[in-house]
């Protein structure tokens, strides 16, 4: 029995030298020291053996299966270690290969035309007011003087939630609201960015959802010159130096006169061109002296308050000044057009 112990051992250590890889190893665990092994087998047998001989057997059993369970231990070590170095040298890395360069986002072309216009009227004291798109029929149309039944509310086919609520059609609800805050007393001096909502059929030059700009000056001897100055001021920065602008006669409510506004055009220089239509000017907004019922229902006295107003929408000065035909791709988040306008 002792020489079939010493077979057994030589046997397995030569199955685990030659072992491949983990399978192969636990195959010869499996078959050396399972239940169902040859040296479980050995020690089963034991029984038949003098009594002298069997301490000496069952030691030496023991001997064997503690020096195959330590050459397993160790091949399966060494085995798992060439396996890590293996995987290590499948993925290294050539800290040498230039690296793969990010592409970072930039700020949408609308963006940076709002951004811009918000920089330019801080720069003159105006702070920035934001207000609910979801608006009350008050704020959006009676507070600025176009009571029920007003035929100037055909002009802006709204999106009505209920007979009181809907989406607001322009950004002025904020000038009243504002107003109101300031509980008759001046100045104010405010812009209002925003999205609007009108029934409209999308195409090249008109979108359900756009962006307007609203400013709002309230103060005493606030006169339609200094209206003027400031637009002037305005198409200079954001146009170019040696711009001019010309009003022209128009109607909105909430103002009272009322113009429309014009800048000499950029691209040449006013002489008539593609872009002004050979006019020689391009219409950029629209403005006027606040009307009196308006400050008085958002509780200024007019006889002692008066004020001016103006709307832009940002489309249609980024369409003038980049050069852009179709107000839709604004809204596609088409890459090609979009990395025009990387910001260097």
């Amino acid at each position: 029995m002792k020489e079939r112990l010493y077979e057994l051992k030589q046997e397995a250590l030569r199955r685990i030298d030659e072992a491949k890889d983990v399978k192969a190893l636990n195959d010869v665990r499996v078959a050396y020291l399972g239940k169902k092994g040859p040296i479980t087998e050995v020690l089963r047998g034991m029984g038949a053996l003098p009594p002298g001989e069997r301490p000496k057997i069952g030691a030496l059993a023991n001997e064997v299966r503690e020096v195959i369970q330590q050459a397993l231990e160790a091949k399966q070590a060494k085995l798992e270690q060439e396996e890590v170095e293996r995987k290590l040298a499948a993925e290294a890395i050539d800290v040498t290969l230039p690296g793969r360069p990010v592409r970072l986002g930039n700020p949408h072309p609308l963006t940076r035309v709002i951004e811009e216009i918000e920089d330019l009227f801080i720069g003159m004291g105006y702070t920035v007011a934001e207000g609910p798109e979801v608006e009350t029929d008050y704020y959006n149309f009676e507070a600025l003087n176009l009571p029920k039944g007003h035929p100037a509310r055909d002009m802006q086919d709204s999106f009505y939630i209920t007979e009181e609520i809907l989406l607001r059609t322009h950004t002025s609800p904020m000038q009243a609201r504002t107003m109101e805050k300031h509980r008759g007393r001046g100045p104010v001096k405010i812009i209002c960015p925003g999205k609007v909502y009108r029934r409209d059929t999308d195409d090249a030059t008109h979108s359900h959802q756009f962006t307007q700009i609203e400013g709002l000056v309230v103060d005493r001897n606030i006169r339609m010159s200094d209206l003027k100055g400031t637009l002037r001021e305005f198409a200079r920065k954001l146009f170019g130096e040696g711009r001019d602008i010309r009003f022209r006669p128009s109607f909105f409510p909430f103002t009272e006169p009322s113009v429309e506004v014009d800048v000499s055009c950029f691209r040449c220089e006013g002489h008539g061109c593609s872009v002004c239509k050979g006019t020689g000017w391009i219409e950029i907004l629209g403005a006027g002296m606040v009307h009196p019922n308006v400050l008085e229902m958002a509780g200024f006295d007019p006889k002692t308050y008066t004020g001016f107003a103006f709307g832009m929408g940002p489309e249609r000065i980024a369409m003038l000044k980049y050069g852009i035909d179709d107000i839709r791709h604004f809204y596609q988040n088409d890459l090609r057009f979009l990395r025009q306008f990387l910001r260097v």
